[in-house]
């Protein structure tokens, strides 16, 4: 507890900021209707994922402000899923197992895609988005979903990580 007097104090309004755009980014129509992602909660779960691990790759390495920025916002993503599950009508024993389960499943993406990312190859991206997102299923909208995924990870490696930390991300296509 004391030692939490030695931190330096994150951001509140930026993290809020910062989700709310990622949030706001993940409900763009054309991922839903025009590249077939589900437009499920399981679907708006995986597009909100998505952009988190291009949020969290660019804050990678960036030294504690902005790992202690990265910690805040995926504790407010987990939190906004705990209140989500609970408005589901997940009770009290439920809600704690599907977290968790949606913890693996994000570590599982972010590690995946990270991965693909580096590679800077748009086919092992395509493939990560493939297996999380359509399921393994083939589907026509995973090489445009790819694609901008790229796009908007290089759109985030030229945002300062002060700007991002401060609630400002750039208007581009990304959150």
């Amino acid at each position: 507890m004391i030692f939490g007097l030695f931190r330096k104090s994150v951001d509140t309004e930026a993290v809020y900021a910062v989700y709310s755009a990622i949030v706001a980014q993940s409900r763009q129509a054309r991922f839903y209707a025009e590249w077939g992602v589900p437009d499920t909660v399981t679907g708006r779960f995986d597009m909100i994922c998505l952009h988190l691990a291009l949020l969290f790759g660019r804050m990678r390495g960036e030294g504690p402000g902005a790992s202690q920025f990265s910690q805040a916002v995926f504790d407010l993503f987990f939190k906004d899923m705990d209140r989500s599950l609970r408005e589901m009508g997940a009770g009290d024993l439920a809600v704690p197992k599907k977290i968790e389960k949606m913890g693996n499943v994000f570590y599982g993406l972010l590690a995946s895609l990270n991965e693909a990312i580096a590679t800077g190859e748009r086919d092992k991206v395509a493939e990560v988005v493939m297996r999380n997102v359509y399921d393994d299923e083939s589907n026509p909208g995973a090489q445009p979903l790819a694609d901008y995924l790229m796009g908007e990870a290089a759109r985030l490696a030229a945002v300062p990580v002060a700007e991002i930390a401060a609630g400002r991300m750039s208007q581009g296509e990304a959150a």
